[in-house]
């Protein structure tokens, strides 16, 4: 029978295999833009991580191959290759073709894994135009081939290996799923290996990219190993951030069904940095665990100090936040049962690790601080600082916000607003200085472009205590001009969005030093105080050009060295490359209204970088690193990325 409306069984249809995973991947992977890239290297790396955490692998190669394929070689036991009893197959390709099938769910094989649902590796293969497994095993070499998730052949035998043990995984990206990209990051790639190394101790991570030659004629190469696990990777994080306490603070509890590792210190700093795991995967969002440690940390430091009486001196009311600025921590925990929100993992949910960590905490932060009372009065007052900071940076809001500076009620004099009241549909230009304000001002499209000039560079925030932020004018113009407001019902220090005036904020600043430094500093005003802005989407850079190059009535921007010499070639295909005219553009103040439209501004022609928060944690330290108090750390970074820099010379 067909009903009226033509909907019938013929409508619903049956996705067999890994047809679910190519039809609805961001179900699986988060998106299939540059996260959901790299998450098919973090499935399949996990997977050799599993076995190390199983006591098996010790080494694990990974090799971005010139084609942007990407190959992952461990040194564990070996994917299994005998006939699987129930699906009357290989073990190998029931592995990489079946969503839930693995060695996971098998307590016998993994106490504990990241990959639980057991769909990581399968996904990679649906995901994959060409997908390659390579099995070390029993002496001998297994192969099996994919495309798209469907075996290619039979498992195969394909040689002799000896002693030789582990899996190869080769793959390349579907470019039909991955529109947006299939090009790996190498620094992206290196952050994982990196804390997946602080994560494991005694591990070697090899990461070598085809696609780049070094001066030596090598190919870009990177090592990851560490001995000293979170401690070593908490000084890592605090390496920009001016230290309070000499050494970080290490406890653990391994003889337990829910072993725990922290490592914490603290700094003079006024946020706090707190990076989460559980089986090795890092949980955005937090969880349970960090809601335990959160709690005994703030139960634990405070009567310690009350039983100690120093909180006499602090003459406001203490709160968790308080003990928390400028506070750096890493927690590691091994859960055989985790219960993740989503395949993507970014919140513990287990109710059970909260008083597990917690304990922890509790017992041994009490043994640090009776054992270490001078460490421990440098924390407590700390602590007291940060309370009073906090109730100054609270009345300085409230002095703000009753005053109308942060309500959209008073725009910012030099604001020039756009006609259209969509949020959708209209842009905020950032502008450095009054000059270039006042071209973009002619160039812009009066419908949706607004323009919000700044005056000089704003106040570097990393280094300043918050209720100051309130006190500098170009800052209290951006709130005014983007109708944010600090304060939801859940959290006073959360940037309430619901009035916000553009949906895209784009820092448009000169191609030079001071241009980058400007952006710098406003990307960091960003990050610290309107993180969720970045988080959504909302924040872009605009890309000025470089040079003009001129022949005749002949033109081309370039916003590039190689864009240069591409427009010199075009414009002198005779070879007359004398009589190509090079200006090069000093300032956005210099350009006229039209080019400034043309390279800059016009939707259709302008190139915007989208601000993301692909590796929060590594951002976090470079900001600090950069706009921190350290001298040392600042400088040893500056030498050892300056192949990279964009000198104006």
């Amino acid at each position: 029978m067909v009903s009226e409306n033509g909907y019938s069984a013929k409508n619903i249809q049956v996705l067999e295999g890994l047809e679910a995973v190519r039809k609805r991947p961001s179900m699986y992977i988060g998106d299939t833009g540059v996260r959901g890239l790299h998450h098919l290297i973090w499935e399949v790396v996990d997977n050799s991580i599993d076995e190390a955490l199983a006591g098996y692998c010790k080494n694990i190669i990974l090799t971005i191959e010139e084609d942007n394929s990407i190959t992952v070689l461990d040194d564990g036991r070996g994917i299994p290759v005998d006939m699987h009893p129930k699906e009357h197959k290989s073990a190998l390709e029931v592995v990489m073709t079946v969503l839930h099938a693995g060695g996971k769910f098998d307590k016998g094989s993994y106490k504990v894994s990241g990959g639980l649902h057991g769909v990581g590796v399968s996904c990679v293969n649906a995901l994959s135009i060409e997908f390659e497994a390579t099995v070390y095993r029993n002496g001998k070499i297994y192969n099996q081939k994919y495309s798209k998730g469907k075996p290619l052949g039979d498992v195969q035998e394909i040689g002799e290996c000896g002693e030789k043990t582990g899996t190869q995984i080769h793959f390349k990206p579907d470019d039909s799923i991955f529109e947006q990209t299939t090009i790996y990051n190498f620094e992206t790639i290196c952050a994982r290996l990196r804390e997946l190394a602080y994560l494991n101790t005694g591990i070697t991570l090899d990461i070598v990219d085809k696609r780049v030659l070094t001066d030596e004629s090598q190919y870009l190469s990177k090592r990851f190993y560490s001995d000293g696990g979170l401690v070593e990777f908490v000084k890592y994080l605090d390496s920009g951030r001016e230290k309070i306490i000499k050494e970080p603070i290490y406890f653990e509890k391994l003889d337990s069904d829910v072993p725990v590792q922290i490592a914490l210190t603290y700094n003079s700093g006024y946020s706090e940095n707190l990076i989460s795991y559980v089986n090795n995967i890092h949980t955005i969002e937090g969880g349970t665990h960090v809601s335990g440690f959160r709690m005994a940390l703030t139960k634990a430091l405070k009567d310690y100090a009350e039983k100690s009486k120093l909180l006499e001196k602090a003459k406001v009311d203490i709160i968790g936040d308080d003990f928390r600025e400028g506070l750096t921590a890493v927690i590691s925990v091994k859960v055989s049962e985790p219960q993740f929100e989503g395949q993507t993992k970014t919140k513990l949910g287990n109710s059970d690790v909260a008083g597990r960590v917690s304990s922890v905490v509790s017992l041994k932060l009490k043994e640090y601080l009776e054992e270490h009372p001078v460490e421990a009065r440098i924390i407590v007052d700390k602590v007291v600082l940060a309370a009073q900071a906090r109730n100054a940076a609270r009345k300085a809001r409230e002095l703000v916000q009753r005053k109308g500076a942060l309500q959209v009620g008073g725009l910012p004099g030099k604001l020039a607003d756009c006609t259209d009241k969509d949020p959708a549909n209209c842009e905020l230009f950032l502008v450095e200085g009054n000059s270039a304000g006042g071209t973009a001002k002619d160039a812009r499209d009066r419908k949706y472009q607004a323009i919000l000039p700044l005056r000089g560079k704003i106040l570097n925030v990393e280094k300043a205590q918050e209720h100051r932020i309130y006190e500098s004018e170009p800052i209290r113009n951006m709130f005014t001009a983007l109708g944010v407001t600090m304060g939801t019902e859940n959290d006073p220090k959360e940037l309430n969005l619901s009035k916000l005036r553009y949906h895209k904020i784009i820092i448009m600043a000169d191609a030079d030093v001071d241009g980058s430094h400007i952006r710098t500093l406003i990307l960091t005003f960003f990050y610290r105080y309107m993180k969720s802005l970045i988080e959504n989407g909302y924040v872009y850079l605009a890309l000025a050009p470089l040079y003009l190059a001129i022949r005749n009535s002949n033109f081309k921007y370039c916003w590039s060295e190689e864009d240069r010499e591409n427009a010199i070639n075009e414009l002198a295909k005779d070879g007359k490359r004398d009589l190509v005219t090079i200006k090069r553009f000093k300032g956005l103040g210099e350009m006229d209204p039209e080019p400034l439209w043309d390279t800059t501004m016009d939707p259709m022609g302008r190139i915007l970088q989208q601000v993301t928060m692909l590796d929060a944690m590594e951002a976090d330290r470079i900001i600090s690193l950069l706009m921190g108090e350290e001298v040392e750390p600042r400088r040893q970074f500056i030498e050892e990325n300056a192949y990279y820099a964009n000198l104006d010379v």
